[in-house]
């Protein structure tokens, strides 16, 4: 793989723009290129045959004692090169760099001389040097911010380790009589920990880290848990409450062994987090000054000239190539961490601190084409069965596609969404769209393109093959009096999809399972629990997943309450039922309202409350058609079309205009937005086409479309498909958006609530 390549796929997505602009300093380098080219072959005499060196004049014998004046005074493009160190005769450097101060800056910026711009050519590659040190003061400003900004941190986290270290001694040994010496003796490690980062810190800073040192030598002993209270971190019902309620969320130590255990995993993942930010710094230095090394080499070669060393030495010595705060944080973490929380087992904390990445097994992919394979051939094998034996034309078809189909489609649903989740994985991954990082799942944890694929293929293999055994044994007169069993199949397979989903055994991904399990709760309990982006995202999901709720609801009333055995329900004549059938079709959006109204009272944003008005008319549409398909007339039509089309309207609006961020009238890509990841912008406008298209399907139910080869069931199944398709569209715009935001924010990592609060802290 190429420099450059390899270059790109190791950056930090949300970092991108801060790294060196190595493509275009090739480009720079490749006009210069060409021009050396041109200019030698203009240079050149046409038409002569023999080699160039034949053709010159004879110059005598006596051409060694006139060297040294025709060396003055014949123009030449190889100058006298700078030596390596950059020292010597400043006529004999290619380059010069100085560091000019600049108000505002602690290093100042490096500005870069180019002795040889009066050469034919010379104004190229002037233009070279400037870029080259804008994107060298670039990325040493942002490495430096960045430093401080990790700095900052490890203090706080050591003050987080000073009273984990009191807290855990107050906890096993709260009666032994030399309490203050043990203190001591196990702060120590925390003590060199201060130390280091007093002495990673930049200068005018030291000064008082050393004071904050002797400070907190004379104070930890014994004083330290006299200031600190918890914090109330994780966010639940109770907690919502208490703040609605404006109860204090700090609350005096309870010092309890389940209180120490859940400190401890608090900074335990405070400290992952923090040591996964020092390897990303770490990294971006040496990418960046890997890719200083390279385009100078390059120039080199393509110049004939020789100023790699002077300015690659310029780099060595610079902030960047020169400082040492992040490794010796990096080992202070590692050391700190593998005693307090690996209780000195380096293998061990070390696994915790740098988790193998995920690599793709061969048996993945096999599974993936075995049950693809298998789903493929069913399906077949499904159309034959139904042509052949002219099940259409039966006398049980229209029952039969009014009680099993529906039970059946809960699954063609699922399986929709599996697909076009794996398709969005697939291009999120493509175009770099950091979409483990934006949905929070933990480290090698999250699910690619294959395996989400995979749990669609083999679902599509298990429903196909149900609805085959359901029909043959229903034909077949040796099974035809198994009536309850053949009924059941649907019934048995919705059981395993469910046991399967809410196992706690570590087997089919738990660790996703249990995610999608706490956001689909968090969903549920909308108003109770802070609202985070997996929590809204899977929340819109569900919006589009209101047929695959109402089979269920289906399966609960034909299971429940209808006589199964003769396909035999008055599920559409029971109360109960009906109103379930509202509740049901508007619960998703109804819980999107609350999570809007949940965010406006917090964040103050007045978008969240234009967001929460669009939900409810999409409430008051979905109540108003589901009210005209069960009891019909000109009022509730006319009502319905009004709603269905004002939040059609207002839906797609907010789609493109604010989740697309799409639409932009003064941007530099006209009609759609200033950044892009796709190359090719017809697909923005093809994707912005059929969002609308795809949202106005949805008025069938209202407009109430009639298709004589298809039966209703059929036509609601179709429309149901389209809304997710649709939604699947949505879904990889709306994470391009939100990767952007990040990127222009340069936000790669997520706050990590810290279990202990000062005083000072409160204080401030």
């Amino acid at each position: 793989m190429k420099f450059g390549k390899e270059f790109q796929s190791q950056m930090v997505p949300e970092w991108e723009a801060a790294y060196m602009d190595y493509n275009y300093l090739k480009t720079l380098l490749k006009e210069i290129q060409s021009f050396n080219q041109r200019a030698k072959a203009n240079s050149s005499p046409r038409g002569l045959k023999r080699r160039l060196t034949l053709y010159r004049a004879f110059s005598g014998l006596t051409q060694r004692q006139n060297s040294k004046n025709n060396r003055i005074n014949r123009p030449s493009k190889m100058r006298p090169q700078s030596p390596p160190n950059g020292e010597g005769d400043i006529e004999d450097q290619v380059i010069l760099v100085n560091a000019v101060e600049e108000k505002g800056s602690r290093e100042g910026r490096y500005e870069t001389m180019f002795m040889m711009s009066t050469d034919e050519g010379g104004e190229n590659e002037l233009v070279f040097f400037r870029r080259l040190d804008g994107e060298f003061n670039k990325v040493s400003e942002f490495y430096r911010k960045k430093v401080e900004e990790v700095v900052q941190e490890a203090e706080l986290l050591n003050k987080q380790m000073e009273a984990l270290v009191a807290f855990r001694i107050k906890v096993e040994n709260p009666r032994r009589s030399d309490w203050a010496s043990e203190m001591t003796r196990l702060a120590s490690n925390v003590a060199a920990s201060a130390a280091t980062v007093a002495a990673s810190a930049p200068s005018s800073a030291r000064a008082a880290g050393n004071a904050q040192i002797e400070m907190s030598s004379k104070e930890f002993p014994v004083e330290i848990l006299n200031h600190v209270k918890m914090a109330n971190a994780v966010e639940t019902p109770r907690s919502t409450i208490k703040s609605i309620l404006r109860v204090d969320k700090e609350r005096e130590l309870s010092f309890g062994r389940e209180e120490l255990r859940k400190v401890e995993e608090q900074l335990q993942r405070a400290f992952v987090g923090f040591y996964q930010k020092l390897l990303l710094l770490k990294n971006y230095s040496f990418l960046n000054i890997l890719a200083f090394s390279k385009i100078m080499k390059k120039y080199d070669k393509v110049s004939s000239r020789n100023a790699a060393s002077s300015y690659l030495d310029m780099v060595d010595k610079s902030y960047i190539g020169s400082s040492d705060e992040v490794n010796r944080l990096i080992e202070r973490v590692e050391s700190t961490f593998i005693k307090h929380f690996s209780n000195s087992n380096r293998s061990k904390g070390m696994t915790i601190l740098r988790p193998k990445a995920k690599k793709e097994r061969h048996r993945t992919t096999f599974s993936l084409g075995f049950f693809t394979g298998c789903a493929m051939a069913l399906l077949v094998a499904l159309v034959l069965v139904i042509n052949f034996r002219k099940i259409f034309r039966k006398e049980g078809y229209g029952q039969y596609m009014e009680t099993m189909f529906p039970l059946y489609s809960l699954f063609a649903f699922i399986v929709l969404h599996l697909i076009m989740y794996a398709a969005n994985i697939y291009f999120w991954r493509r175009y770099r769209v950091n979409y483990p990082f934006i949905f929070g799942f933990k480290q090698g944890t999250e699910l690619g393109y294959r395996e989400v694929f995979l749990l669609g293929s083999g679902l599509a293999t298990l429903a196909l093959a149900s609805v085959i055994a359901n029909l043959d044994m229903e034909m077949d007169e040796r099974t035809k009096n198994y009536k309850a069993i053949t009924e059941l199949i649907p019934l048995a397979l919705v059981a395993f999809v469910l046991l399967v989903t809410f196992c706690p055994f570590n087997i089919v991904y738990r660790s996703s399972r249990f995610f999608l399990i706490v956001c689909a709760f968090h969903c549920i309990a909308a108003p109770l629990y802070k609202v985070t982006l997996p929590d809204f995202f899977l929340a819109d999901q569900i919006t589009s997943q209101v047929q695959a709720l109402r089979s269920l609801e289906f399966y609960i009333c034909y299971y429940g309450w209808g006589d199964f055995k003769s396909r035999q329900n008055t599920c559409k004549s029971s109360d109960v039922y009906t109103t379930f059938y509202y509740i049901v079709a508007a619960l998703p959006y109804w819980s999107r309202l609350l999570q809007c109204l949940r965010r406006l009272f917090e964040e103050k944003d007045p978008m969240q409350g234009y967001n929460a008005l669009k939900y409810f008319s999409t409430v008051a549409a979905v109540l108003l058609r589901t009210a005209y398909s069960l009891r019909k007339g000109s009022f509730l039509w006319t009502m319905a079309l009004i709603t269905s089309i004002i939040a059609t309207i207002f839906s797609t609006y907010w789609d493109i205009i604010i989740d697309w961020g799409l639409m932009q009238r003064n941007s530099k890509n006209k009609w759609l937005r200033d950044k892009l990841i796709l190359p090719y912008r017809s697909v923005y406008f093809v994707a912005i086409v059929l969002n609308i298209l795809l949202r106005l399907a949805w008025l069938q139910t209202v407009l109430n479309f009639q298709v004589s080869f298809l039966h209703r069931q059929t036509l609601i199944t179709i429309v149901a498909s389209l809304e997710i398709i649709r939604r699947g569209i949505w879904n990889f715009f709306r994470l391009e958006n939100e990767h952007l935001n990040n990127v222009g924010k340069y936000r790669a990592f997520k706050s990590v609530p810290l279990p202990f609060n000062y005083e000072e802290d409160r204080d401030r």
